[in-house]
């Protein structure tokens, strides 16, 4: 079984049409969405609707939960509660419907499923030593998979861990080591590589493939711009920080 999973979309409508489109390219069998399906960008709605077609798994990102109220407004400041607050005028009916129906962790063909990560599934981050070693230790499927940093990277659970960034094209064999795989962002990445981030796991072949897919980052600015966004917002898209 191949199963695409992909993190982080913020309402970039063009990004996530490219990943998609990459997808049903590459003979995936499943989709697994890792939530953070609306802030910062300027479809919300429309790329809502899409994962509720496509995603054999949704979680629901911190953006997701601040948006529908269920965590505090005051949880963000700056560009972020801008366009949160924005977010809210425009989700509509459906939109809210499922979005409220999610939750930040699930549990789904061998591997355990987190936004942030075991030890706080909505806001916590793994990007250091110490965090994926306090997620190893709260969790017992082979395969861990976060989202939220937008960074894509893997990480081992080996003495001492080992692990890294994982750029496109990285690829890990998925043996008896336990492992943490973090996809990357679809809508906003900031690992430096502005393409649009997603991960392929096959399960009979026991592998896992980062992969970068090109996108209009262009139209998304535009858009963000028609929408009275925080400029820096779509600034950065253009370099992946």
């Amino acid at each position: 079984m191949r199963i695409a999973v992909i993190s982080d979309i913020h309402a970039n409508l063009h990004a996530l049409e490219a990943v998609l489109a990459a997808v049903d390219a590459n003979g995936v069998e499943a989709l697994w969405c890792l939530g953070d399906i609306v802030g910062y960008g300027p479809r919300p709605n429309e790329c809502v609707e899409l994962l509720r077609e496509r995603a054999d798994v949704c979680l629901a990102g911190n953006h997701d939960l601040v948006v529908l109220g269920k965590i505090d407004s005051f949880a963000f400041t700056g560009e972020a509660a801008a366009a949160a607050t924005w977010t809210r005028t425009v989700l509509d009916a459906a939109s809210e419907r499922f979005l409220a129906g999610l939750e930040p962790s699930a549990r789904a063909f061998g591997a355990e499923l987190f936004h942030g990560s075991p030890r706080d599934p909505a806001w916590d981050y793994v990007l250091d030593e110490h965090a994926a070693y306090l997620s190893f230790r709260a969790t017992s499927a082979p395969l861990v998979l976060v989202g939220h940093s937008h960074v894509a990277l893997q990480i081992a659970d080996s003495d001492p861990l080992q692990g890294d960034q994982a750029p496109a094209g990285t690829t890990i064999e998925l043996n008896a080591t336990r492992r943490i795989l973090n996809p990357g962002s679809v809508g906003q990445p900031r690992d430096g590589d502005p393409r649009a981030a997603w991960l392929v796991i096959d399960t009979t072949s026991r592998w896992a493939t980062f992969c970068r897919t090109d996108y209009s980052i262009e139209l998304t600015q535009a858009e963000m711009h028609e929408r009275g966004l925080p400029k820096i917002l779509s600034q950065r898209l253009a370099h992946g920080v």
